[in-house]
């Protein structure tokens, strides 16, 4: 028996039952048809001749070819790709053109076929990118050069990911960077794991990474006359290579295939992490420790007192230390650390985010530190093997000190405990009973800031989610921090009571205090002199208040650090960053990514097949980059990975763009340790964690955003000077908008413009509290 049916989806069927017109509501779709050239299909008869065949008008007037002619002829087709051409022309059968649209729209749909068609499938690449070619060669033409192959064109533009464009890159900065810079750029290749045959691109390019190393070791022996053969030449370069891997935690022993150098050149029977942890100047840092001790104030000397204590005793502790922007939370861990590196002993500086390690001294990020899993679970513990280097120097040291805890996950501070009782057990049986193996850890941080992020998690998820929702929350002795020591030492242009006054406002919002006695999300009404009003375009207006005669500062670093507009949405950022970006006069160059189903995916050949490369452009994930990367020089970006933490470059640092390459990017640091030092930065290849998304991907990408305007999340951690706060769409989650507000050091740098639901400016916005995260502090 059959039954003749129709499936009605769910939104079908949700659209008849709204009682919304059925009929005439099919989206019309044009499937796209192309070819290689002289590779038409042509169509004809059993027993028509074939040279007749050929002549024919209509083999010269293919769908794709047609297309070519419209660009030709028409100035509007030109800025349109070949999807995009449906929805201002139509394809004429009879005639065999394209005319101009005069009513409605298509959606365009270019035939698809798999990677292993070669040049075809790099032509529908190309077709999905170039707009308005008039032939062949135009979409071989990338940049004024004109290339040989549909494949070559697709890697000019940046679509294909092989080594062979770091070979490239290392060859194109090699005309204006050092080779330190060379070595630091091939280290950083190393550490993001961006090498499928890293010993090939080092046998390819160690010429240039070891262009000063002759001078060098010249210098050093002053021998100016010095001659080196080419293996010592590479075995010096590999040295120096080493080093500066291992100061990142790495070796080159951890790259498959990759040359080591000779042995006499390392310190083989040492621990590097414990030799590089305790190699700091005691004597200076017994003399700065007496600076610091002394400027300490009561609650500082007693959260400092408190930790020494336990830690002298060997009883060990867990301690968070709770305290608002400004009331030296950084301070009291640099007297903590050089108290004890000043005795010859070992403390872990850890941070939640790569901004607040580097204000830390020899901080580094806790999930590069401590193995933490990207993605965890309340099972999970860090990847740190028994015996191992990192192992014997947790062992060994006496103190770990977290800042910014509130950020991450519960699942994160539990993996590590976990860890350190199962390493610690080995030197003490009692460890398995203690919280952290019996180790003094010492967290700080502020629960009005930002709490983790949880996909489409609900209130309950997200503090559920905090590490005071934890169960080692019970053995966490809090300890407090109230006194601003920003307003005892500060250089501010306002009265010292003005702004008492602003940093109780800002940390009242905080509390959820201002605004009545509420809960949640409530609303709240903002002082008028910190209001934008009166505009007529909310954009332009906001840019100009935040950064005034943009025109004639556009190239000037110094103008650009201090200032950003912040926003709740991504949306409203790209939108602000694209205005900025169009005021810039500068020559715009975009850099396309290369996108594809993660190789390490037991489906891949599945998935290849199933996603086509212009789906994957399409996905806007968080951790990742856009498809299309707009820059300008002069630009102002923020790092979205940690690249190398000794040179300060990790995610969050801001830089302001140089030089645009082909291959790679200069820039400028503008915040951090490197401030002023000009650094190179690669394509990297990045997977989302983004939990949402059925499969995993890659993109190879520059790992920068565009930091014009930021959003509020990305903002932490920051301190600016002059921020504009759009609130075009009210914040969303807890402490986003008391983050937002503490970015800027004074209330005369902060201007806020809001609209509301009808698109009109107001002085009342949304603010989030969650107020049962401070229930147990």
């Amino acid at each position: 028996m059959y039954y003749d049916c129709r499936y009605v989806s769910p939104c079908e069927a949700i659209w008849r039952s709204l009682g919304f017109e059925i009929q005439y509501r099919s989206v019309p779709v044009e499937r796209l048809s192309f070819h290689l050239p002289n590779e038409q299909n042509v169509y004809f008869d059993d027993f028509d001749p074939i040279d007749e065949v050929v002549r024919r008008e209509t083999v010269k007037q293919s769908m794709f070819l047609a297309w070519f002619k419209a660009n030709q002829v028409y100035l509007e087709a030109r800025e349109l790709t070949y999807d995009e051409m449906p929805m201002k022309f139509v394809w004429k059968q009879a005639t065999r053109e394209w005319v101009p649209r005069k009513k409605g729209f298509a959606i365009g749909r270019v035939f698809y076929v798999p990677p292993g068609c070669g040049e075809q499938f790099y032509l529908r690449c190309l077709l999905n990118v170039v707009c308005g070619p008039t032939c062949f060669e135009d979409l071989m033409k990338v940049d004024g050069v004109q290339y040989k192959s549909f494949r070559d064109a697709c890697y000019a533009l940046g679509l294909l990911d092989d080594d062979k464009e770091y070979i490239d890159a290392i060859d194109e900065a090699s005309f204006w960077a050092t080779a330190y810079a060379l070595r630091r750029f091939f280290v950083a290749f190393l550490i993001a794991d961006c090498l499928s045959r890293p010993e090939e691109v080092w046998d390819k390019c160690w010429t240039y990474l070891s262009d000063d190393i002759l001078y060098r070791q010249r210098l050093m022996f002053n021998h100016p006359e010095l001659i080196l053969s080419e293996d010592e030449i590479k075995n010096y370069t590999l040295f120096e290579i080493e080093k500066l891997l291992r100061s990142c935690g790495k070796s080159l022993e951890d790259y498959e295939g990759m040359p080591t150098p000779n042995a006499q050149f390392l310190f083989t029977n040492r621990n590097r992490l414990v030799y590089d942890e305790l190699r700091y100047d005691r004597v200076s840092l017994l003399e700065e420790h007496k600076k610091l001790l002394h400027s300490l104030n009561d609650e500082q000397f007693n959260v400092y007192k408190t930790v020494l204590k336990a830690i002298d005793s060997s009883e060990g502790g867990v301690f968070f230390v709770y305290g608002y922007g400004g009331t030296g939370k950084t301070f009291v861990w640099k007297t903590l650390s050089a108290a004890i590196r000043s005795k010859g002993e070992i403390v872990l500086n850890v941070a939640s985010s790569g901004i607040a390690s580097l204000l830390l001294p020899g901080g580094r990020t806790a999930h590069s530190r401590f193995k933490i899993p990207i993605n965890q679970n309340e099972d999970s513990t860090c990847n740190i093997k028994q015996g191992s280097a990192l192992a014997e120097l947790i062992v060994k040291c006496k103190l770990i000190i977290w800042d910014e805890a509130p950020m991450v996950h519960k699942h994160c501070f539990e993996a590590l405990d976990r860890t350190l009782r199962d390493i610690l057990r080995f030197t003490n049986p009692m460890s398995l009973d203690f919280p952290f193996g019996g180790k003094t850890v010492v967290f700080g941080g502020d629960f009005r800031q930002i709490l983790p992020v949880i996909p489409k998690g609900t209130r309950q998820d997200i503090v559920n989610a905090t590490i005071n929702s934890s169960y080692l929350w019970r053995y966490v002795r809090v300890l407090r921090l109230t006194k601003n020591v920003r307003l005892l030492h500060g250089d501010f242009s306002q009265a010292p009571e003005d702004l008492i006054s602003f940093i109780k406002w800002i940390a009242d919002i905080g509390d959820g205090i201002i605004g009545g006695d509420n809960d949640g999300c409530f609303d709240i009404e903002i002082p008028d002199d910190l209001l934008i009003k009166g505009y007529d375009d909310p954009i332009a207006s906001i840019v100009q208040s935040i950064y005034p005669e943009f025109a004639s500062n556009v190239d000037d670093p110094s103008y650009l650090e201090k200032r950003a507009i912040l926003a709740p949405a991504l949306d409203v950022v790209d939108a602000i960053n694209d205005y900025m970006l169009r005021m810039n006069g500068d020559e715009l160059r975009t850099y396309l990514s290369s996108d594809s189903p993660c190789k390490s995916d037991a489906n891949v050949d599945f998935l290849i097949d199933l996603h086509t490369p212009e789906f994957l452009n399409g996905i806007r994930a968080s951790g990742v980059p856009n498809h299309k990367l707009h820059l300008k020089v002069g630009t102002p970006v923020m790092l979205i990975r940690n690249i190398d933490h000794s040179m300060g470059l990790c995610n969050g640092t801001r830089m302001v763009i140089t030089r645009l390459g082909n291959h790679v990017l200069e820039a400028k640091v503008l915040t951090g340790i490197s401030a002023g030092e000009k650094v190179l930065i690669p394509r990297m290849t990045l997977t989302p964690s983004d939990v949402r998304l059925p499969f995993k991907f890659q993109r190879r990408q520059y790992a920068l955003i565009v930091s014009y305007a930021m959003t509020i999340n990305k903002s932490q951690g920051q301190s600016l000077s002059n921020v504009g706060l759009f609130l075009q769409k009210p914040v969303f989650s807890h402490g986003q908008l008391y983050v937002a507000l503490s970015r800027v050091t004074e209330r005369v740098g902060l201007k806020i413009l809001i609209r509301d639901q009808d698109d009109k400016d107001t002085n009342v916005t949304k603010n989030v509290v969650y107020k049962e995260v401070f229930q147990n502090l």
